[in-house]
């Protein structure tokens, strides 16, 4: 007997939770995408995009995921030769690093580990020492997928100013755009990248680069961009598909327009505390567990772990147990230790994630700590009790 019949809650770190407004939306015949309602729901979609990023500056949408953004970004401001500087904390930023060094940009990588943000005097150091400026961007992980770890934005700005440095600051914000405060030009952020999947509730497809004045200063100093990657008329366009450069994304538009609009109707404030307090109460119940077995945080200080996701330590054999049984019989899927590889588990299986992004209640997060705390028992994995407790009566509290 399975007792995963009824609803699937995939709680990993992206492609999150689509609510069920956002799948009406996009369960439509095909629009006319040459005039009309889908030309006025994508122009009404810029200025709201500015609104989640916390910015009056420009946004571009691409039919791409992260990675593609990831491309775009570096292809509007960046040439063969040029070098970057990237501090690490996970896996996400080393694979921005890749992306560039793909494209023939050098990359100067700073490695922070997995388990905390990377130091902004040690980088402001960095940038001092760079006399000629050679450096051209900073490519920052606001919050690492893989690991967890929120990064301070404000105090990398503050880093580069300080130095008296011109590099552009960029901001990979895919997994934290609609859950962790991000404020783009609050916090002197040039360049951030976004994706549809996570924060805000819409399926894999659509990806965004925001970019300031600054930002846009450099890509008219570049001597060639891709007509695709090319930002300039997706920011600044004439006609519907040149948003695209070509057929526009039709569905995914009206299902990040329905995602957009509850973004809009809670308040950027509240849908920050309520990822906020719903984090806490899960590293409560990970607290908990924790006291009386294997299980322990990622990220040891609460102040540098994303409100989006959860990375936890469990060790082998216990982390491939524990998910396959939430799936298997709680109808619960959590996320992988994607590159959270050790010596002794070269493939990350004593780690996992729990997301919490996007379209997530009290409700949804009990469930799956429920589904967590009888995997505990049925897998027979060391654990404290009273998990369970702990974690509703941080939710009751607010």
């Amino acid at each position: 007997m399975s007792l995963r019949n009824g609803l699937h809650y995939l709680a990993i770190p992206g492609p999150s939770v689509m609510p069920e407004a956002v799948l009406r939306a996009m369960h439509r015949s095909a629009p006319n995408i040459y005039e009309g309602e889908l030309v006025d729901v994508t122009e009404s979609l810029i200025p709201d995009l500015r609104r989640v990023a916390r910015t009056e500056h420009h946004v571009a949408i691409y039919i791409a995921n992260g990675h593609g953004v990831w491309e775009a970004a570096l292809a509007n401001v960046l040439a063969e030769g040029d070098t970057v500087l990237v501090p690490a904390t996970g896996r996400f930023g080393h694979g921005w690093a890749e992306i560039a060094r793909t494209l023939g940009i050098k990359t100067q990588i700073v490695d922070f580990g997995r388990n905390a943000p990377f130091d902004a005097a040690q980088l402001e150091q960095v940038l001092r020492e760079d006399k000629d400026h050679k450096i051209k961007a900073v490519l920052a992980t606001h919050v690492d997928t893989s690991s967890g770890v929120l990064n301070d934005m404000a105090a990398l700005r503050s880093a580069l100013d300080a130095a008296g440095h011109p590099a552009l600051l960029m901001a990979d914000c895919i997994a934290s755009l609609g859950c962790d405060r991000f404020e783009m030009d609050a916090w002197g952020v040039d360049v951030m990248v976004a994706a549809s999947q996570k924060g805000l509730m819409t399926p894999p497809g659509v990806a965004f680069v925001f970019f300031n004045e600054k930002a846009a200063a450099a890509r008219q100093q570049m001597a060639r961009v891709s007509a695709y990657w090319d930002w300039t008329k997706r920011a600044a366009p004439e006609y519907l598909y040149e948003y695209f450069t070509g057929t526009a994304p039709t569905h995914h538009l009206y299902g990040l327009r329905a995602a957009v609009d509850m973004l809009m109707a809670e308040g950027m404030e509240n849908v920050w505390a309520r990822h906020d307090l719903l984090a806490r109460a899960i590293w409560r119940a990970c607290d908990v567990w924790g006291q009386d077995g294997p299980l322990t945080l990622n990220v040891a200080d609460p102040a540098h772990r994303s409100r989006a996701v959860t990375a936890l330590r469990i060790g082998l054999p216990y982390g491939a147990q524990l998910r396959s049984w939430t799936e298997q019989n709680a109808g619960v899927t959590l996320g992988i230790g994607l590159g959270m590889f050790e010596k002794d588990d070269p493939k990350g299986q004593g780690f996992f994630r729990i997301g919490h992004m996007g379209h997530v209640n009290p409700q949804m997060v009990m469930g799956a700590l429920s589904a967590i705390d009888m995997a505990f028992k049925a897998e027979d994995i060391p654990h404290g009790t009273g998990a369970l407790e702990a974690a509703s009566t941080v939710i009751a509290a607010g």
